[in-house]
């Protein structure tokens, strides 16, 4: 009787730890998207798209501040830089050859929360944080190009880093990675992908945010949508994936306008998930459209409307969720290159 006692008792330790290790990847992500808030987004770009940035051109003093603002964000996280190439692991960093000394030495910023049962598989969370810098002597803030996505990434970096101290670790290693040279021509997602720092082959999905503060003339009357581009170029599964993300926690209005690929305006060309796609990886274009500040001055921070880029960046971390932690990757069903 005692050995059945005894060996009831250890069937149970094991089952109740199993479960615990199973609750780590089940835990509701309610929870940590409850951390992306207005406020905090207000404040972040409230900075990164000051006077004080002059615009985040490429190669700039301007730029390299706002390089300086994202490590020291993550740093301070105690989220790990994910160069360890050299001293300075948040910096990938490019050299001007690159760019044919078209402008200076610019850098990526990357850095990375590890996964706990399949640290060599990742997902990337990416943004681009320079703009077009000053012409005239006028500055171009960028809030919403892309300032509002390059805050979208801070903000679902944090709400993971909560997750990680709680102890429900993802999967998978999520990086979170802001590119320069987007507007030179996708230059530092194109450095990044020819130098990739993690494998390529190990990628499993690319989420990109490109404009997500805005709404466009065609959405003046409804604001809640966004436009996704790209989802179910590759992999039908990533598509489904966010679909239902949407429809379990967000219910916005997802827009494939610009995914059909007869878009005049080629959208799936133009911004940095384009150089992820190019190897087959599954990737998702977040995107509100242009309007009339697009690329000019007067895309500023008070424009912004935060309690849009606050339900569009939930999607993006929910999505990025269920990614980092379900137990396959999506399957490249649609694939564009030779194996």
């Amino acid at each position: 009787m005692k050995r059945l006692a005894l060996i009831c008792m250890i069937a149970m330790t094991a089952y109740s730890c199993k479960s615990t290790q199973n609750q780590t990847h089940q835990q509701d992500p309610v929870t940590y998207a409850k951390s992306i808030t207005s406020a905090d987004l207000n404040d972040y770009l409230s900075v990164l798209a000051s006077d004080e940035f002059e615009g985040r051109e490429t190669g700039t003093p301007g730029q390299k501040k706002a390089a300086e603002f994202l490590s020291n964000f993550y740093s301070s996280l105690n989220i790990a830089g994910g160069d360890h190439t050299d001293d300075t692991p948040y910096l990938q960093e490019i050299p001007s050859e690159f760019y044919n000394d078209r402008f200076g030495d610019s850098e990526n910023i990357i850095a990375i929360i590890e996964g706990e049962e399949l640290p060599n598989e990742y997902v990337v969370i990416s943004a681009h944080y320079d703009h077009l810098g000053m012409k005239d002597d006028e500055i171009y803030n960028g809030a919403d190009d892309d300032g509002s996505g390059t805050v979208g990434v801070m903000e679902i970096a944090e709400a993971f880093k909560k997750a990680y101290r709680d102890g429900n670790k993802p999967k998978r290693s999520i990086i979170f990675l802001h590119f320069t040279g987007e507007e030179k021509g996708l230059l530092g997602s194109k450095y990044y992908t020819e130098n990739p720092i993690y494998s390529l082959d190990n990628t499993v999905a690319n989420l990109n945010i490109d404009m997500i503060g805005r709404r466009d003339d065609a959405h003046q009357n409804n604001g809640n949508y966004l436009y996704l581009i790209g989802s179910d170029r590759l992999s039908s599964e990533l598509h489904q994936i966010s679909e239902d993300a949407n429809a379990t926690y967000v219910n916005l209005d997802l827009d494939y306008k610009y995914n059909a690929e007869d878009d005049p305006n080629r959208f799936y060309f133009r911004s940095d998930h384009y150089n992820f796609a190019k190897f087959d990886i599954p990737v998702i274009f977040y995107f509100n459209g242009v309007h009339a500040d697009y690329h000019k001055p007067t895309d500023t921070v008070e424009k912004i409307e935060y309690n849009l880029l606050e339900k569009r960046t939930k999607l993006v971390f929910y999505t990025a969720w269920e990614l980092a932690n379900r137990d396959e990757r999506p399957i490249v069903d649609n694939p564009t290159l030779d194996k």
